[in-house]
């Protein structure tokens, strides 16, 4: 019996291929004439009004005499602006993603004993079903962490005696548990990964409870389990930052979008994996990396700014790197003049880069910070200001901390699904009807013919 090869592209596939792309191409002039905004955004990146949320709010500009006027980028959770969260746990010596949860799914920032409570409750969650580990994660190894991630995630609705139940009490546990299982399926993947596919040793270590969520990525990554205090403080750090960001980014439109229609919330969180594993959202910071990886072999002295500025413009006229015409980690859909999470994490990777010897790499990262928005802006037409992004630092922050590139993106995620979960359950609160926005046909109408006159 002849079996097909899924992964292979054969040439009567490229032929239909072509036939495909000329059926599907539409003019660009169209979308112009109906006033469509692409992307859901307009020309200055401000999106369109899809919905209302009390949950975090993202401000890159200020009215001024009765005029937006761009301004350093803020970033709100539940009203609450994210540099003094940030400046509260880190002045306590305090670790502060799970303070961050309990504040997006309860609305406000939690009194000692309600975080000590909350924290003992992620900590209990944090077991997986019996045999899950080697019977879905280790049986199963993949390349891509999101979709071992997005797999599991799925495969734990057959596990739930509740699975389809949306009442907010249920939604609420089910989305508790997958905040704390996150790190561990992804931790535990990337071990069978590495085991697998990269013939490294295989590494199972159970989670602490004690532990908070950042410790025990890093307690179950390393084979050691050591870590030192600031590795554990700036990943935290990191999750904070990571955890939510406005109604509108992909993933989380994602988690309304598919919230919205009523289905379980394991297909609602598994479809925003989906979405965030895309180069273009939370893959982004993963090619940040590679990008000063290709830089560092291709430019002679790295001291030379006018070497790095050529660089930067083969990067834009598409003759560099992934010849994309991008350059990862700078510019973004709302932040012009800055993003407030790049800005904080930049205070502190300074401090990792010289306990990590990592001094020239951080250099070199702000020289591209600098450089970077003075050849887009000779180069692009463009119509916002341009900043570095949180995927300009935070892929070197994992860098520094040896993390391996595959969890980049999952690391996102284990954050992300704190901001996922409050949304989910806005939206099934708040809405109860199905997100259909329109889409204008431009097809021109034709006649059916019969098959033996076509």
């Amino acid at each position: 019996m002849s079996h097909y090869n899924f992964s292979k592209v054969t040439p009567e596939m490229e032929k239909l291929s072509q036939l495909c792309i000329n059926s599907h191409n539409i003019d660009p002039e169209l979308y112009v004439k109906y006033d469509v905004k692409r992307g859901l955004r307009d020309l200055n990146g401000k999106g369109v009004l899809a919905g209302l949320t009390d949950i975090s709010e993202v401000c890159s500009a200020k009215i001024v005499d009765g005029v937006s006027v761009p301004c350093d980028g803020k970033l709100y959770y539940r009203g609450i602006d994210i540099e003094k969260i940030v400046e509260g746990f880190i002045s306590e010596n305090r670790f502060g993603f799970e303070e961050t949860v309990y504040l997006l799914l309860f609305g406000k920032l939690p009194k000692k004993e309600e975080l000590a409570g909350l924290s003992t409750i992620l900590g209990e969650f944090r077991t997986l079903p019996t045999n899950f580990v080697r019977d879905i994660i280790m049986k199963s190894p993949s390349n891509d962490m999101m979709n071992i991630l997005a797999r599991s995630v799925l495969t734990l609705y057959a596990y739930d005696d509740s699975a389809d139940d949306t009442s907010i009490p249920n939604v609420l546990r089910q989305c508790m548990e997958l905040i704390s299982l996150l790190p561990v399926i992804a931790v535990y993947a990337y071990h069978s990964y590495n085991y697998y596919k990269n013939g490294g040793s295989l590494v199972i270590h159970k989670p602490q409870t004690q532990l908070s969520t950042a410790e025990n990525i890093l307690f179950m990554l390393r084979p050691d389990s050591k870590y030192s205090a600031l590795e554990a403080k700036i990943l935290d750090l990191a999750l904070v930052l990571h955890a939510e960001h406005g109604g509108g980014n992909n993933s989380t439109f994602t988690t309304h979008v598919v919230s919205s229609s009523g289905t379980d919330t394991y297909s609602s969180i598994a479809a925003s994996l989906g979405s965030l594993k895309g180069p273009k959202h939370g893959g982004a910071n993963i090619k940040v990396v590679q990008m000063f990886d290709d830089m560092m072999k291709n430019v002679s002295d790295l001291t030379d700014e006018e070497q790095i500025k050529d660089y930067l413009v083969s990067l834009l006229e598409k003759r560099g790197f992934d010849n994309s015409g991008l350059i990862y980690g700078m510019g973004h859909a709302v932040y012009s003049i800055s993003d407030p999470r790049a800005s904080i994490l930049k205070k502190f990777v300074r401090d990792l880069s010289i306990e990590k010897g990592m001094e020239k790499e951080y250099e070199l990262y702000t020289k591209v910070e600098r450089l970077a928005p003075v050849v887009i802006g000779e180069k692009r037409k463009i119509y916002k200001g341009v900043s570095a992004n949180i995927d300009f630092y935070s892929g070197l922050i994992y860098r520094m901390l040896g993390l391996p590139s595959e969890l980049y993106t999952p690391i996102f995620a284990i954050a992300r699904v704190a901001g996922w979960s409050a949304h989910r359950i806005e939206e099934l609160l708040n809405k109860n009807k199905i997100i259909r926005p329109a889409y204008m046909a431009v097809a021109d109408r034709k006649e059916y013919t019969d098959i033996a006159d076509r």
